[in-house]
């Protein structure tokens, strides 16, 4: 830093110095009007490159999200070929049920308590699960 504009313009004037001291020395020549320049653009730099760095982390991150939302797509078919599975399984059960409901339409039903005690089923039973007596 040259401090006055007389001294830095004697080093200006002269043909090579400039050029020579940032090659060689690696000193770059600044006066007051000039350094408030310089260091804007040093800020200028260095905001840049913080700014590709935090780019370069994001980048990484995107990376790592996209190939767990490649496995989470995959864990999603398979969920819905087993829903599939399961469906097709229900109307199976359909099918298999009005089959047999076809077949027992000749025969005569009996009273729910003697069904009941003849199949060795507690009474109020539903088979859900749940005690029909107990909401009463």
């Amino acid at each position: 830093f040259l401090p006055n504009e007389g001294l830095f313009a004697e080093v200006i004037r002269r043909p090579g110095l400039v050029d020579a001291l940032r090659r060689d020395c690696r000193v770059i020549v600044a006066g007051p009007t000039t350094l408030e320049a310089l260091l804007a653009s040093l800020r200028m730099g260095f905001r840049t490159l913080a700014i590709q760095q935090r780019s370069s982390e994001v980048w990484q991150v995107l990376g790592a999200v996209k190939t767990e939302f490649g496995k989470f797509g995959g864990v999603l078919d398979k969920v819905q070929k087993k829903l599939e599975e399961a469906q097709n399984v229900v109307v199976d059960a359909g099918v298999r049920r009005r089959a047999v409901d076809r077949r027992l339409k000749a025969v005569e039903s009996m009273p729910e308590v003697e069904a009941q005690r003849l199949l060795a089923i507690p009474v109020g039973d539903d088979g859900l699960g749940e005690d029909v007596g107990a909401a009463e």
